[in-house]
C-alpha cells in the first residue's frame, strides 16, 4: 500500500491525510524522505554548471521537501499527542536527522558553491530578499562548521549528534515525569477550590480512566490549586512535586543530561572559534553580546527584586494574622497574593472565569484579527490529529489565507506549556503554498471550559504568533513567517497580548457563559487595573531563570550546573519565597533543544518593543487604527526574516525604543 505521508495530499487544503496515518507509516517516510533529499543535495553539489542563485541556493530551498512535509507531520504529533511508538522514534530520529544536517552543511562541494556566489554577490542581480537568503544561508553554513576540517570537522557532527540525542532524552523525561505524577484528593481536601478547578480534576481523573478528583502537574490546574487551597500541606506536597520534574533521582532525571549538554556546547563554541556558547548563540541576534543582555536584565531585576520583597513583607503578614508563624513559602506565595489580590483589587476568580470562556477567547482573538488586517475564519470539518483539536480556514477578501488548527486542552500526551508551530510553512518559490498553523494550549478542560485572565493571555500570545505565520508574503521559505532573530520572534505574539486589555474587546466578547451578559464595566476596568499586581513576582522569577541561563554559557561549561544555579540566585540576592519560573531539570526551554538556549531573555528583549509597538495605536488614537496596523502587517508580521529585525522594526516605528515603556508596562517605574 502507499505510505499516506509520502503520497499526494489531496483532499481538502492539501491537509495531512490524518484518518489514514499509523505511526508505523511515520519510520518508511523518513527513510524515503531523507533519501530523495540526499539524492537532490548531491546533485546540487556536483552540479557542472556554475554557482547560481538558482540552481544552487532556490534548489536547496526546494530539496528537502519531502522531508518538511513528513517531519511537519511527526514533530507536530510528538509535541501535542505522544505515545511510545511516537517516542521511541523521536530517540531513533534525533542521531539520523542530526547527522543528515552535518552532511549537508559540511559538504564541501557545496559550500564551495556558495561561498562563490557570496564572494561574486554583487554581480549576480539580486532582489533584496534574494540577498537576505544568500547572506543567511552564507552565515548557516559558516556557523554550522562548513569550514572545519580533519578531526574538527568530525567532532562538530558527532557534538551535534549527541545533543540531539540529549535534547530530546530531557524532553520525553519531562514529559514522563508531568504525566506521571497525580494525587487524589478527598472530598475534605477540596475546601476553597473554585468549580472550575474542581471541574478539571474531575477531568483530569476522568482521562486517568479514575472517578473523583485528581490534581496533575498541568500548569492549569496546578496554579490555581496553589492560589485558593487552604490545605497548605496540601500545597507544599503539589508545588514540591511541580519543582522536582526532572529531578526526581530515577530514570527521568535530568540533571546529568543538563551537565552534559552544557559541556558540548561549549566545546562547539570552542571548535568554531568563540570564546563561549553565549557569544557563538547571540551573535546574530538583536542582543548581539552577553553584555547587551546583561545590562537589560539587570535593569529590570533590581526594581523587580525591590517590589517583589515589599509585596512579600505584605503577604508574610498576612499569613502571621491566620496564625502561621514563619517565614513566607513559595508554596504560600499564590495564596496569599490571590488574597491580596481579593482585598486591594476586589478581584475573585470566581467572579472573572465565567466571562472568560474557550470559545469566547477564540473569537476575541479572530475578531481582533479581523478588524486589524481583514481576516475571516471558518470552521472545518475535517479529520484531524485528536479529538480536542479544531481547525479553522482563514481568508481575506475571499483569498484563502492559511488553515488555522487550534488544540487547547491539557492531556497525558501532551508536553507542557504552549506554543505555535506550522505543518507546512507559506512560500512563493516553486508556486504559491499557503501555511497550516497549529497552535497548542494546556488548558485544563471544563463544559465549558473557562479560562483564567491569564490562559486567555496565553490564548492571545500564540495566536500572536500565527498572525506572523498567516501573513507572511516571501518568496523563500528559508525566511517565511517566524524565521527571524530568536529576540524578535516574540515580538509579534507579546504585542498581539495588548489587544485583550482593550475595553472594548472584553466588553465584546468577555461574556457570561449562562447568560451571555458581557462583563460588567465595573468587574472589567478592576480587571484591567490590576493588570500590573504582583509584577514583582513574575518578573523576578521570570528574570532569574533568564540570567540562569545566560550563566550557564557565557563561561566555561559549569562541571555542577545545580551548585552554579544556585551560585547565580545567591549572587543576585533572590527572594527566598520565589523559585526560577523554570529550574534547570525542567527548563526545556533552554535544554530541549538550542532555540532559546543563551536565549531565554529574548521575551524580555522583545518586550521591549512590544510596549513600545502597542504605543503606535495608542498615539494614533485608536486601537485598531487602519494605518498603523497596515504598517504592522507591511513591515513587520509579511516580511519574515527578509530583513535584519533591526531595520523592520526601525521601518515600521521610526526608531529603536529604550527599556522605559517596559517598566512602565510592569508597573516597575516607580521602584526602587
Amino acid at each position: 500500500m502507499t505510505n499516506p505521508l509520502l503520497s499526494d495530499w489531496t483532499g481538502a487544503f492539501a491537509l495531512p491525510p490524518f484518518a489514514q496515518i499509523r505511526d508505523e507509516d511515520f519510520a518508511p517516510a523518513f527513510d524515503a524522505a531523507l533519501h530523495a533529499a540526499r539524492t537532490r543535495i548531491g546533485e546540487i553539489a556536483k552540479d557542472p554548471a556554475a554557482p547560481s542563485f538558482a540552481n544552487t541556493i532556490e534548489a536547496l530551498e526546494l530539496a528537502e521537501g519531502d522531508l518538511d512535509r513528513v517531519a511537519g507531520v511527526f514533530y507536530n504529533l510528538s509535541g501535542a499527542d505522544s505515545n511510545p511508538a511516537r517516542e521511541a522514534l523521536m530517540r531513533e530520529l534525533a542521531p539520523k536527522m542530526a547527522a543528515f544536517s552535518s552532511e549537508v552543511t559540511m559538504n564541501a562541494a557545496l559550500w564551495s558553491r556558495i561561498e562563490t556566489l557570496w564572494h561574486g554577490r554583487d554581480g549576480l542581480g539580486l532582489d533584496p530578499e534574494q540577498a537576505r537568503v544568500l547572506e543567511l544561508y552564507h552565515r548557516m553554513f559558516l556557523r554550522a562548521g562548513a569550514e572545519l576540517t580533519g578531526g574538527d570537522r568530525d567532532r562538530m557532527a558527532e557534538v551535534k549528534k549527541r545533543l540531539a540525542v540529549l535534547g530530546t532524552s530531557f524532553t520525553q523525561n519531562l514529559l514522563a515525569d508531568e504525566r506521571d505524577w497525580s494525587l487524589d484528593l478527598a472530598p475534605g481536601d477540596l475546601e476553597g477550590l473554585p468549580d472550575f478547578v474542581v471541574d478539571g480534576m474531575v477531568a483530569a481523573a476522568a482521562e486517568r480512566g479514575r472517578t473523583g478528583h485528581t490534581l496533575t502537574l498541568s500548569r492549569s490546574l496546578i496554579v490555581p490549586f496553589l492560589q485558593f487551597s487552604p490545605r497548605r500541606a496540601l500545597r507544599e506536597t503539589a508545588y514540591r512535586a511541580w519543582v522536582a520534574r526532572g529531578e526526581t533521582g530515577g530514570p527521568t532525571d535530568n540533571r546529568a543530561i543538563a551537565t552534559e549538554i552544557l559541556s558540548l556546547r561549549a566545546e562547539r563554541a570552542t571548535l568554531l572559534g568563540y570564546d563561549s556558547f553565549a557569544d557563538y548563540k547571540l551573535e546574530p541576534e538583536m542582543a548581539k553580546t552577553p553584555a547587551a543582555v546583561r545590562d537589560l536584565l539587570m535593569r529590570v531585576w533590581t526594581p523587580a527584586r525591590a517590589r517583589a520583597e515589599a509585596d512579600g513583607r505584605v503577604l508574610e503578614a498576612t499569613m502571621h494574622d491566620d496564625g502561621i508563624n514563619g517565614a513566607l513559602e513559595p508554596w504560600d506565595w499564590r495564596y496569599y497574593s490571590e488574597k491580596r489580590r481579593l482585598k486591594d483589587h476586589a478581584l475573585d476568580e470566581n467572579e472573572i472565569k465565567p466571562f472568560f470562556s474557550l470559545d469566547g477567547m477564540i473569537e476575541a482573538a479572530f475578531d481582533t484579527a479581523n478588524r486589524l488586517f481583514g481576516l475571516e475564519f471558518r470552521a472545518l470539518d475535517v479529520p484531524l490529529y485528536h479529538p480536542d483539536a479544531r481547525a479553522w480556514e482563514v481568508t481575506r477578501g475571499g483569498r484563502h489565507m492559511a488553515v488555522f488548527i487550534g488544540d487547547y486542552f491539557a492531556r497525558g500526551s501532551k508536553r507542557s506549556g504552549a506554543w505555535c508551530s506550522t505543518m507546512r510553512g507559506q512560500r512563493k518559490l516553486g508556486g504559491e503554498v499557503r501555511p497550516i498553523v497549529v497552535n497548542i494550549c494546556n488548558f485544563a478542560k471544563g463544559d465549558p471550559a473557562l479560562l483564567s485572565y491569564d490562559d486567555a493571555r496565553t490564548l492571545f500570545h500564540e495566536f500572536g504568533h500565527a498572525l506572523h505565520q498567516m501573513l507572511s508574503d516571501v518568496t523563500h521559505p528559508f525566511i517565511s513567517g517566524t524565521s527571524v532573530a530568536r529576540d524578535f520572534v516574540e515580538l509579534p505574539s507579546q504585542l498581539y497580548e495588548h489587544w485583550l486589555e482593550v475595553p472594548e474587546v472584553l466588553t465584546t466578547h468577555a461574556r457570561h457563559w449562562k447568560t451571555g451578559q458581557p462583563i460588567p464595566d465595573d468587574l472589567r476596568d478592576r480587571l484591567l487595573a490590576a493588570g500590573t499586581y504582583d509584577q514583582g513576582f513574575a518578573t523576578v522569577e521570570y528574570v532569574a531563570s533568564a540570567l540562569v541561563d545566560l550563566a550557564f554559557h557565557e563561561g566555561p561549561a559549569p562541571a555542577d550546573p545545580m551548585a552554579k544555579q544556585a551560585e547565580v540566585l545567591d549572587a543576585l540576592g533572590m527572594p527566598r519565597a520565589i523559585r526560577m519560573r523554570h529550574a534547570t531539570p525542567h527548563f526545556a526551554h533552554v535544554f530541549a533543544g538550542d532555540g532559546y538556549s543563551s536565549g531565554y531573555y529574548s521575551y524580555m528583549w522583545s518586550e521591549v518593543m512590544d510596549a513600545d509597538a502597542f504605543a503606535a495605536f495608542e498615539e494614533a488614537g485608536d486601537a485598531f487604527d487602519p494605518a498603523t496596523a497596515g504598517k504592522l502587517e507591511a513591515f513587520i508580521l509579511s516580511k519574515g526574516g527578509s530583513e535584519a529585525a533591526e531595520a523592520l522594526y526601525t521601518a515600521f516605528r521610526g526608531r529603536m525604543p529604550g527599556v522605559e515603556a517596559l517598566l512602565k508596562g510592569r508597573g516597575l517605574s516607580d521602584a526602587a
